[in-house]
């Protein structure tokens, strides 16, 4: 699968504080036809699997739900986790849309705001990190979350976390009219862009870990997807920032940066972990009518085939040497590939099912709070697919 590429101002102030005291019956965009609800929120396993990480969510009344804040319960320091609480904010707002309540896009406002006062800020809480301040809080990137400052797991900055935040940002930005959200997310793709890239004599490479403060290289390896993440969520969020009348190109620069590290490996090929095969197979709907995309789809499809066969070596193993969220990867990328095909479909109901009694119980370490959440992604995909937010008018180009 050859790569070949596709052709296609900073908010001022944080929406943060002024986002979480919106009313609970908020107004939906007059241009967004009422949708009825498409689902209960009285017995829905996604909505018992968010509230086993965010606390009572069907039972806030209005009153409530204007002061709600996220407790803490997504299993990183502080209780704030990245890449749950991405999981956690896009969940909220496929939530708000199935069950026609802006109660949850005021739950996910209010988490954004949490992980940015908790994740853009260092450790002791005492600052923002190097660089941020507090008209541009994202300039200093956001903590991965993990439980310690130092060690081989230590604290750091994640790049494929940080473009799925832009993305949860991006979405919360069209499911809201509000455009500052994806304005933060502009900030902190700029912010965090030249720190993932090291230019050497020969060639230009990314790497996968950062410290906290994007002074040092923790991990010089290339994530398998951090260019494919990067250039599908910085071209969503530049053609969004357009439609809401933001200059055009405001990440022309990092965009040349993504592509150039796809044109230099020539060939993208889908990674047999099943976390990366599901979310690069979902990344390839940032990318469509592209050849190399399409592709790497169907390539990534049939090892999926192979990998979430019931008899295969991975799923056969002991569920303690199982790890659930990276199977619920490997599911949610197939369900928004919208396929038909049948075996597969079952396959992913198949590993869906046996994971839900441990997910509803709570059951061992295998089921932790990211586990959680991405299964109630599975549940109900709609919002990681990019046409899901009905009446909102998509980025051109897209």
């Amino acid at each position: 699968m050859e790569y070949k590429s596709h052709t296609a101002q900073q908010a001022i102030v944080s929406p943060e504080m002024q986002a979480i005291n919106v009313n609970a019956d908020m107004s939906r965009d007059p241009h967004t036809p009422h949708v009825a609800p498409r689902l209960s929120d009285n017995d829905d396993p996604a909505i018992h699997a968010m509230e086993a990480v965010y606390g009572p969510l069907t039972t806030l009344m209005d009153h409530e739900v204007t002061t709600w804040t996220p407790p803490a319960g997504s299993g990183g320091h502080l209780g704030r986790y990245l890449w749950t609480d991405a999981f956690g904010v896009l969940n909220f707002i496929t939530l708000a849309e199935e069950l026609d309540s802006s109660k949850y896009l005021t739950c996910a406002m209010a988490l954004v705001a949490s992980v940015h006062d908790t994740l853009g800020r260092t450790r002791d809480q005492s600052r923002r990190l190097d660089h941020a301040t507090d008209t541009e809080p994202l300039r200093g990137g956001l903590r991965i979350g993990k439980a310690h400052e130092a060690g081989d797991d230590s604290d750091g900055q994640y790049h494929h976390y940080l473009t799925m935040w832009m993305f949860a940002l991006n979405r919360l930005s069209v499911a809201t009219g509000d455009p500052r959200y994806n304005d933060l997310a502009l900030q902190l793709a700029q912010a965090i862009h030249p720190r993932f890239f090291v230019h050497g004599v020969e060639a230009t490479r990314m790497v996968y870990k950062i410290s906290v403060d994007m002074e040092t290289v923790l991990n010089p390896q290339e994530g398998s997807l951090d260019a494919i993440l990067g250039l599908g969520v910085f071209r969503l969020l530049q053609a969004t920032a357009v439609t809401q009348g933001r200059p055009s190109g405001l990440l022309k620069q990092e965009i040349v940066g993504y592509e150039e590290i796809l044109r230099r490996d020539g060939q993208v090929r889908p990674s047999s972990d099943l976390l990366d095969l599901g979310i690069g197979l979902w990344a390839t709907s940032l990318f469509p009518g592209e050849e190399w995309a399409q592709a790497y789809r169907e390539a990534s499809l049939a090892m999926a085939e192979k990998q979430l066969d019931p008899q295969s070596s991975l799923l056969q193993r002991d569920t303690s040497h199982r790890l659930a969220f990276r199977e619920f990867g490997a599911c949610l990328g197939i369900l928004c590939a919208d396929v038909e095909n049948a075996r597969l479909t079952d396959d992913v109901q198949s590993v869906l099912s046996f994971w839900e009694h441990h997910v509803a119980q709570g059951q061992s370490e295998r089921v932790q709070p990211i586990s959680k959440v991405m299964y109630a992604a599975c549940r109900h995909p709609g919002v990681f697919k990019i046409s899901y937010l009905q009446g909102k008018k998509l980025p051109e180009g897209l």
